[in-house]
Protein backbone atom coordinates (compact mmCIF):
# COMPACT_ATOMS: atom_id res chain seq x y z
CA UNK A 1 0.00 0.00 0.00
CA UNK A 2 2.87 2.33 0.87
CA UNK A 3 4.23 1.47 -2.84
CA UNK A 4 1.14 2.43 -4.28
CA UNK A 5 1.06 5.79 -2.38
CA UNK A 6 4.34 6.33 -3.82
CA UNK A 7 4.28 5.87 -7.28
CA UNK A 8 0.08 7.56 -7.33
CA UNK A 9 2.56 10.95 -5.80
CA UNK A 10 5.44 9.98 -8.95
CA UNK A 11 2.47 9.79 -11.54
CA UNK A 12 0.83 13.06 -10.44
CA UNK A 13 4.06 15.07 -10.41
CA UNK A 14 4.65 13.53 -13.78
CA UNK A 15 1.05 15.34 -14.96
CA UNK A 16 1.22 18.51 -12.85
CA UNK A 17 -1.49 17.19 -10.92
CA UNK A 18 -3.67 17.54 -13.83
CA UNK A 19 -6.26 14.36 -13.36
CA UNK A 20 -7.76 14.67 -16.82
CA UNK A 21 -4.18 14.65 -18.53
CA UNK A 22 -3.30 11.58 -16.33
CA UNK A 23 -6.73 9.96 -16.74
CA UNK A 24 -6.62 10.42 -20.23
CA UNK A 25 -2.93 8.78 -21.17
CA UNK A 26 -3.38 6.41 -18.40
CA UNK A 27 -6.56 4.76 -20.89
CA UNK A 28 -4.95 5.74 -23.90
CA UNK A 29 -1.42 3.30 -23.33
CA UNK A 30 -3.28 1.03 -20.30
CA UNK A 31 -1.84 0.77 -16.68
CA UNK A 32 1.04 -1.56 -17.62
CA UNK A 33 2.16 0.19 -20.71
CA UNK A 34 2.46 4.26 -18.55
CA UNK A 35 4.14 1.93 -15.81
CA UNK A 36 7.07 0.74 -17.97
CA UNK A 37 7.09 3.89 -19.35
CA UNK A 38 7.86 5.67 -16.17
CA UNK A 39 10.33 3.36 -15.10
CA UNK A 40 12.53 3.65 -18.22
CA UNK A 41 13.27 7.51 -17.16
CA UNK A 42 12.53 7.48 -14.08
CA UNK A 43 14.43 4.78 -11.18
CA UNK A 44 10.77 3.88 -9.63
CA UNK A 45 12.16 1.02 -7.58
CA UNK A 46 15.08 2.90 -6.08
CA UNK A 47 12.63 5.69 -5.12
CA UNK A 48 10.35 3.10 -3.36
CA UNK A 49 12.76 1.82 -1.67
CA UNK A 50 14.19 4.85 -0.29
CA UNK A 51 10.97 6.35 0.45
CA UNK A 52 9.68 3.47 2.71
CA UNK A 53 13.37 3.63 4.31
CA UNK A 54 12.43 7.37 5.56
CA UNK A 55 8.98 7.24 5.97
CA UNK A 56 8.25 9.92 8.26
CA UNK A 57 6.19 10.99 11.68
CA UNK A 58 2.68 10.24 10.71
CA UNK A 59 0.80 12.71 8.62
CA UNK A 60 -2.09 13.08 10.79
CA UNK A 61 -2.22 12.42 14.67
CA UNK A 62 -5.67 12.96 15.69
CA UNK A 63 -7.79 10.10 14.44
CA UNK A 64 -11.56 9.01 14.54
CA UNK A 65 -11.80 5.14 14.50
CA UNK A 66 -15.52 3.77 15.26
CA UNK A 67 -16.18 0.49 16.87
CA UNK A 68 -19.27 -1.31 17.55
CA UNK A 69 -19.26 -2.08 21.44
CA UNK A 70 -18.72 -6.36 20.94
CA UNK A 71 -15.53 -8.42 22.15
CA UNK A 72 -14.51 -8.71 18.53
CA UNK A 73 -13.45 -4.96 19.13
CA UNK A 74 -11.38 -5.26 21.86
CA UNK A 75 -8.45 -4.74 20.34
CA UNK A 76 -9.48 -1.58 18.23
CA UNK A 77 -10.71 -0.31 22.04
CA UNK A 78 -8.17 -1.68 24.03
CA UNK A 79 -5.39 0.35 22.27
CA UNK A 80 -6.73 3.32 23.39
CA UNK A 81 -7.05 2.72 27.13
CA UNK A 82 -3.28 0.11 27.10
CA UNK A 83 -1.33 3.23 25.48
CA UNK A 84 -1.22 0.85 21.75
CA UNK A 85 -2.08 4.16 19.78
CA UNK A 86 0.13 6.70 21.69
CA UNK A 87 3.00 3.94 21.46
CA UNK A 88 3.15 4.80 17.38
CA UNK A 89 2.55 8.61 17.73
CA UNK A 90 -1.37 8.46 17.24
CA UNK A 91 -3.83 10.64 19.49
CA UNK A 92 -6.67 8.16 18.13
CA UNK A 93 -10.32 8.47 19.76
CA UNK A 94 -12.20 5.41 19.69
CA UNK A 95 -16.27 6.59 19.04
CA UNK A 96 -18.94 3.95 20.58
CA UNK A 97 -21.31 3.04 16.96
CA UNK A 98 -24.76 2.25 17.56
CA UNK A 99 -24.70 -1.08 14.91
CA UNK A 100 -22.97 -1.67 11.80
CA UNK A 101 -25.33 0.33 9.10
CA UNK A 102 -24.55 3.61 11.03
CA UNK A 103 -20.75 2.20 10.79
CA UNK A 104 -20.79 1.79 7.12
CA UNK A 105 -22.52 5.18 6.72
CA UNK A 106 -20.44 7.17 8.91
CA UNK A 107 -16.89 5.73 7.42
CA UNK A 108 -18.48 6.46 4.02
CA UNK A 109 -19.31 9.95 5.18
CA UNK A 110 -15.84 10.42 6.04
CA UNK A 111 -16.77 10.89 9.59
CA UNK A 112 -14.30 8.06 10.73
CA UNK A 113 -10.81 7.93 9.57
CA UNK A 114 -10.95 3.99 10.22
CA UNK A 115 -13.31 1.50 11.83
CA UNK A 116 -14.11 -1.53 13.33
CA UNK A 117 -15.73 -3.61 10.22
CA UNK A 118 -17.39 -7.37 9.64
CA UNK A 119 -15.30 -8.76 7.54
CA UNK A 120 -17.49 -8.85 4.57
CA UNK A 121 -18.59 -5.43 4.91
CA UNK A 122 -15.15 -4.03 2.88
CA UNK A 123 -15.81 -6.78 0.27
CA UNK A 124 -19.36 -5.81 0.14
CA UNK A 125 -18.76 -1.95 -0.07
CA UNK A 126 -15.99 -2.27 -2.52
CA UNK A 127 -18.26 -3.73 -4.77
CA UNK A 128 -21.17 -1.80 -4.38
CA UNK A 129 -23.48 -4.03 -2.58
CA UNK A 130 -25.98 -2.78 0.10
CA UNK A 131 -24.27 0.79 -0.36
CA UNK A 132 -22.59 3.07 -2.70
CA UNK A 133 -19.53 1.38 -4.51
CA UNK A 134 -16.41 2.76 -2.82
CA UNK A 135 -12.84 1.46 -3.05
CA UNK A 136 -12.26 0.01 0.84
CA UNK A 137 -8.88 -2.21 2.38
CA UNK A 138 -8.91 -4.54 5.26
CA UNK A 139 -5.15 -5.08 6.22
CA UNK A 140 -6.12 -6.78 9.94
CA UNK A 141 -8.55 -9.31 11.02
CA UNK A 142 -9.93 -8.32 14.64
CA UNK A 143 -10.77 -11.63 16.22
CA UNK A 144 -11.50 -15.39 15.21
CA UNK A 145 -14.57 -17.85 16.29
CA UNK A 146 -16.07 -15.02 19.54
CA UNK A 147 -19.30 -15.98 18.05
CA UNK A 148 -22.14 -18.12 19.11
CA UNK A 149 -25.89 -19.21 18.61
CA UNK A 150 -28.34 -18.44 21.07
CA UNK A 151 -31.70 -20.09 21.61
CA UNK A 152 -34.50 -18.55 24.14
CA UNK A 153 -34.85 -20.90 27.09
CA UNK A 154 -38.19 -21.60 26.06
CA UNK A 155 -36.20 -23.82 23.22
CA UNK A 156 -34.35 -26.37 25.44
CA UNK A 157 -36.26 -29.13 24.18
CA UNK A 158 -34.99 -28.09 20.49
CA UNK A 159 -31.88 -28.62 20.02
CA UNK A 160 -32.03 -30.14 16.80
CA UNK A 161 -32.15 -27.58 13.95
CA UNK A 162 -34.66 -29.61 11.77
CA UNK A 163 -36.90 -28.43 14.92
CA UNK A 164 -36.70 -24.74 13.70
CA UNK A 165 -39.00 -24.26 11.18
CA UNK A 166 -41.11 -20.74 11.85
CA UNK A 167 -38.54 -19.63 14.55
CA UNK A 168 -36.64 -15.85 13.89
CA UNK A 169 -33.48 -15.11 14.30
CA UNK A 170 -31.45 -11.88 14.80
CA UNK A 171 -28.18 -11.16 12.92
CA UNK A 172 -26.12 -8.10 13.30
CA UNK A 173 -26.47 -7.02 9.50
CA UNK A 174 -26.84 -8.70 6.50
CA UNK A 175 -23.02 -8.73 5.52
CA UNK A 176 -21.82 -10.64 8.22
CA UNK A 177 -20.07 -13.69 9.04
CA UNK A 178 -23.15 -14.19 11.53
CA UNK A 179 -25.41 -13.94 8.58
CA UNK A 180 -23.56 -16.28 6.54
CA UNK A 181 -22.24 -18.85 9.20
CA UNK A 182 -26.49 -19.26 10.17
CA UNK A 183 -27.33 -19.47 6.80
CA UNK A 184 -24.91 -22.09 6.20
CA UNK A 185 -25.35 -23.99 9.81
CA UNK A 186 -29.30 -24.22 8.79
CA UNK A 187 -29.09 -25.29 5.30
CA UNK A 188 -26.71 -28.38 6.29
CA UNK A 189 -29.61 -29.61 8.63
CA UNK A 190 -32.20 -29.04 5.94
CA UNK A 191 -33.73 -25.67 6.34
CA UNK A 192 -33.60 -23.11 3.19
CA UNK A 193 -32.82 -19.67 5.19
CA UNK A 194 -34.84 -17.71 3.09
CA UNK A 195 -38.44 -19.99 3.67
CA UNK A 196 -37.90 -22.34 6.56
CA UNK A 197 -37.03 -19.41 9.42
CA UNK A 198 -36.66 -15.29 9.64
CA UNK A 199 -33.46 -13.74 10.13
CA UNK A 200 -34.10 -10.22 10.87
CA UNK A 201 -30.77 -7.37 11.23
CA UNK A 202 -30.70 -6.50 15.25
CA UNK A 203 -28.05 -4.41 16.17
CA UNK A 204 -26.35 -6.03 18.72
CA UNK A 205 -26.77 -4.73 21.82
CA UNK A 206 -30.57 -4.99 21.21
CA UNK A 207 -30.46 -8.54 21.11
CA UNK A 208 -30.71 -9.51 24.27
CA UNK A 209 -34.16 -7.24 24.76
CA UNK A 210 -35.59 -9.00 21.72
CA UNK A 211 -34.88 -12.25 22.89
CA UNK A 212 -36.68 -11.61 26.63
CA UNK A 213 -39.45 -9.76 24.79
CA UNK A 214 -40.21 -12.74 22.62
CA UNK A 215 -39.07 -10.94 18.93
CA UNK A 216 -36.57 -13.70 18.53
CA UNK A 217 -36.60 -17.49 19.29
CA UNK A 218 -32.69 -17.23 18.78
CA UNK A 219 -29.64 -15.34 17.24
CA UNK A 220 -25.92 -15.82 15.79
CA UNK A 221 -24.72 -12.82 17.66
CA UNK A 222 -21.43 -11.24 18.49
CA UNK A 223 -19.98 -11.37 22.10
CA UNK A 224 -20.68 -10.57 25.34
CA UNK A 225 -24.52 -10.54 24.24
CA UNK A 226 -24.27 -14.63 23.95
CA UNK A 227 -22.78 -14.64 27.72
CA UNK A 228 -25.21 -11.66 28.73
CA UNK A 229 -28.62 -13.99 27.72
CA UNK A 230 -27.00 -16.91 30.44
CA UNK A 231 -25.95 -13.74 32.50
CA UNK A 232 -29.79 -12.43 32.64
CA UNK A 233 -31.11 -16.29 32.67
CA UNK A 234 -32.97 -15.65 29.23
CA UNK A 235 -31.50 -17.92 27.21
CA UNK A 236 -28.26 -20.31 26.38
CA UNK A 237 -25.32 -21.36 24.16
CA UNK A 238 -26.61 -23.58 21.73
CA UNK A 239 -23.01 -24.06 19.66
CA UNK A 240 -19.94 -21.79 19.50
CA UNK A 241 -19.35 -20.86 15.81
CA UNK A 242 -15.99 -22.18 16.41
CA UNK A 243 -17.49 -25.57 16.28
CA UNK A 244 -19.17 -24.69 12.71
CA UNK A 245 -15.86 -23.77 11.47
CA UNK A 246 -12.81 -23.10 13.61
CA UNK A 247 -10.65 -19.83 13.30
CA UNK A 248 -13.40 -18.38 11.18
CA UNK A 249 -12.83 -14.86 10.80
CA UNK A 250 -15.46 -12.64 12.35
CA UNK A 251 -14.58 -8.77 12.69
CA UNK A 252 -11.68 -6.38 11.27
CA UNK A 253 -9.82 -3.13 11.00
CA UNK A 254 -10.95 -1.22 7.39
CA UNK A 255 -10.99 1.84 5.92
CA UNK A 256 -11.26 3.59 2.82
CA UNK A 257 -8.27 2.80 -0.04
CA UNK A 258 -7.91 6.95 0.11
CA UNK A 259 -6.87 6.66 4.04
CA UNK A 260 -3.86 4.62 2.81
CA UNK A 261 -2.66 6.37 -0.53
CA UNK A 262 -2.65 10.07 0.88
CA UNK A 263 -2.02 9.18 4.73
CA UNK A 264 0.69 6.59 3.93
CA UNK A 265 2.86 7.22 7.32
CA UNK A 266 -0.93 7.34 9.08
CA UNK A 267 -2.00 4.39 8.04
CA UNK A 268 0.99 2.73 8.71
CA UNK A 269 1.08 3.77 12.03
CA UNK A 270 -2.42 2.96 12.41
CA UNK A 271 -2.01 -0.44 11.40
CA UNK A 272 1.05 -0.85 13.78
CA UNK A 273 -1.01 -0.43 16.70
CA UNK A 274 -3.83 -2.39 15.14
CA UNK A 275 -2.00 -5.49 14.98
CA UNK A 276 0.59 -4.84 18.14
CA UNK A 277 -2.60 -5.00 20.10
CA UNK A 278 -3.76 -8.11 18.83
CA UNK A 279 -1.24 -9.83 19.23
CA UNK A 280 -1.69 -8.67 22.78
CA UNK A 281 -5.04 -9.70 23.14
CA UNK A 282 -4.11 -13.45 21.28
CA UNK A 283 -2.30 -13.57 24.76
CA UNK A 284 -4.35 -15.78 27.30
CA UNK A 285 -2.38 -14.00 30.04
CA UNK A 286 -3.52 -10.84 29.19
CA UNK A 287 -6.89 -11.55 29.07
CA UNK A 288 -8.36 -10.36 32.52
CA UNK A 289 -6.22 -7.46 32.23
CA UNK A 290 -8.27 -5.92 28.71
CA UNK A 291 -11.50 -7.32 30.31
CA UNK A 292 -11.09 -4.97 32.54
CA UNK A 293 -9.90 -2.22 30.34
CA UNK A 294 -12.71 -2.47 27.87
CA UNK A 295 -15.43 -3.04 30.50
CA UNK A 296 -16.50 0.93 31.17
CA UNK A 297 -19.25 2.48 30.17
CA UNK A 298 -17.35 4.26 27.37
CA UNK A 299 -16.81 1.16 25.74
CA UNK A 300 -18.45 -1.91 25.89
CA UNK A 301 -20.26 -0.84 29.04
CA UNK A 302 -20.88 -4.43 30.37
CA UNK A 303 -19.96 -6.69 33.84
CA UNK A 304 -16.29 -7.27 33.56
CA UNK A 305 -17.25 -10.95 34.72
CA UNK A 306 -19.31 -11.38 31.41
CA UNK A 307 -16.25 -9.81 29.43
CA UNK A 308 -13.88 -12.23 31.56
CA UNK A 309 -16.22 -15.38 30.99
CA UNK A 310 -15.71 -14.80 27.15
CA UNK A 311 -11.99 -13.47 26.79
CA UNK A 312 -10.87 -16.19 29.01
CA UNK A 313 -13.25 -19.46 27.73
CA UNK A 314 -14.13 -20.35 31.26
CA UNK A 315 -18.30 -20.31 31.24
CA UNK A 316 -21.57 -20.88 31.80
CA UNK A 317 -23.65 -22.45 29.24
CA UNK A 318 -26.84 -21.78 30.35
CA UNK A 319 -27.37 -25.78 30.51
CA UNK A 320 -26.18 -26.31 33.81
CA UNK A 321 -22.49 -26.54 32.68
CA UNK A 322 -19.07 -24.83 33.42
CA UNK A 323 -17.61 -25.10 29.73
CA UNK A 324 -13.65 -24.65 29.48
CA UNK A 325 -12.59 -22.90 25.63
CA UNK A 326 -9.53 -21.10 25.63
CA UNK A 327 -10.14 -20.35 22.14
CA UNK A 328 -13.72 -19.66 22.53
CA UNK A 329 -12.56 -16.18 20.88
CA UNK A 330 -8.99 -15.52 19.79
CA UNK A 331 -7.62 -13.00 18.17
CA UNK A 332 -4.99 -13.21 14.26
CA UNK A 333 -4.50 -10.12 12.14
CA UNK A 334 -3.42 -11.91 9.10
CA UNK A 335 -6.16 -11.23 6.45
CA UNK A 336 -5.86 -14.51 4.65
CA UNK A 337 -7.19 -14.12 0.91
CA UNK A 338 -8.71 -17.25 0.84
CA UNK A 339 -11.43 -16.33 3.43
CA UNK A 340 -12.23 -13.36 1.90
CA UNK A 341 -13.09 -16.14 -0.90
CA UNK A 342 -15.42 -18.00 0.69
CA UNK A 343 -17.05 -15.00 1.72
CA UNK A 344 -17.62 -13.88 -1.69
CA UNK A 345 -19.10 -17.56 -2.42
CA UNK A 346 -22.07 -17.17 0.26
CA UNK A 347 -22.88 -13.68 -1.16
CA UNK A 348 -22.69 -15.32 -4.52
CA UNK A 349 -25.07 -18.32 -3.37
CA UNK A 350 -27.14 -16.04 -0.99
CA UNK A 351 -27.84 -13.80 -3.81
CA UNK A 352 -26.32 -10.65 -2.38
CA UNK A 353 -24.27 -10.79 -5.40
CA UNK A 354 -25.06 -11.69 -8.81
CA UNK A 355 -23.30 -12.22 -12.00
CA UNK A 356 -20.06 -13.12 -12.90
CA UNK A 357 -17.07 -12.34 -10.03
CA UNK A 358 -13.40 -12.60 -9.80
CA UNK A 359 -13.26 -13.69 -6.39
CA UNK A 360 -8.94 -13.95 -5.96
CA UNK A 361 -9.02 -10.49 -7.46
CA UNK A 362 -11.79 -8.62 -5.39
CA UNK A 363 -10.24 -10.35 -2.35
CA UNK A 364 -6.63 -9.57 -3.20
CA UNK A 365 -7.79 -6.52 -3.90
CA UNK A 366 -9.60 -5.64 -0.31
CA UNK A 367 -7.82 -8.16 1.80
CA UNK A 368 -4.54 -6.80 1.82
CA UNK A 369 -2.07 -10.16 3.35
CA UNK A 370 1.02 -8.35 2.28
CA UNK A 371 0.77 -5.03 4.52
CA UNK A 372 0.02 -7.18 7.62
CA UNK A 373 2.53 -9.82 6.55
CA UNK A 374 5.41 -6.56 6.11
CA UNK A 375 4.08 -5.27 9.92
CA UNK A 376 3.97 -8.61 11.89
CA UNK A 377 7.39 -9.51 10.31
CA UNK A 378 8.81 -5.26 11.53
CA UNK A 379 7.13 -6.16 15.02
CA UNK A 380 8.88 -9.39 15.33
CA UNK A 381 5.69 -11.59 14.98
CA UNK A 382 4.89 -14.98 12.75
CA UNK A 383 3.25 -14.15 9.73
CA UNK A 384 2.17 -16.94 7.02
CA UNK A 385 4.18 -16.83 4.21
CA UNK A 386 1.27 -17.78 1.94
CA UNK A 387 -2.19 -15.76 1.71
CA UNK A 388 -4.62 -18.92 0.84
CA UNK A 389 -5.12 -22.27 2.52
CA UNK A 390 -8.19 -24.54 2.65
CA UNK A 391 -10.90 -24.63 4.99
CA UNK A 392 -12.89 -26.94 6.98
CA UNK A 393 -16.35 -25.82 7.29
CA UNK A 394 -18.75 -28.34 9.06
CA UNK A 395 -16.70 -30.95 7.76
CA UNK A 396 -16.75 -29.84 4.26
CA UNK A 397 -13.69 -28.37 2.81
CA UNK A 398 -13.40 -25.63 0.83
CA UNK A 399 -11.25 -25.22 -1.98
CA UNK A 400 -10.48 -21.45 -3.01
CA UNK A 401 -9.10 -22.34 -6.15
CA UNK A 402 -12.88 -23.30 -6.91
CA UNK A 403 -15.08 -20.97 -5.94
CA UNK A 404 -17.84 -21.51 -8.64
CA UNK A 405 -17.70 -25.09 -8.38
CA UNK A 406 -18.06 -24.71 -4.51
CA UNK A 407 -21.62 -22.26 -4.94
CA UNK A 408 -22.54 -24.36 -7.21
CA UNK A 409 -22.39 -27.79 -5.11
CA UNK A 410 -25.00 -26.49 -2.59
CA UNK A 411 -28.14 -27.92 -2.97
CA UNK A 412 -29.64 -25.26 -1.19
CA UNK A 413 -29.19 -21.49 -2.16
CA UNK A 414 -31.17 -18.54 -3.64
CA UNK A 415 -33.12 -19.25 -6.57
Amino acid sequence: MMERAIESAIVRSVFGHSDISRRSFMGLVGGGTAAAALASIFPMDKAKAALLDTLGKPEKTDLNIGFVPITCATPIIMAQPLGFYERYGLNAQVIKTAGWAVARDKSLAGEYDASHMLTPMPLAMTLGAGSVAEPYIMPAVENINGQAIVLSNEHKDKRDPKQWKGFTFGVPFEYSMHNFLLRYYVAEHGLDPDVDIQIRVVPPPEMVANLRAGNLDGYLSPDPFNQRAVWENIGFIHILTKEIWEGHPCCAFAAPLSFATELPNTYGALLKAIIDATQYASNPDNRKEISAAIAPTNYLNQPVEVIEQVLTGTYADGLGEVKQVPDRIDFDPFPWHSMGVWILTQMKRWGYIEGDIDYKAVAEQVYLASDARKIMTDLGYDAPAESYKSHVIMGKTFDPATPEDYVSSFAIKKG
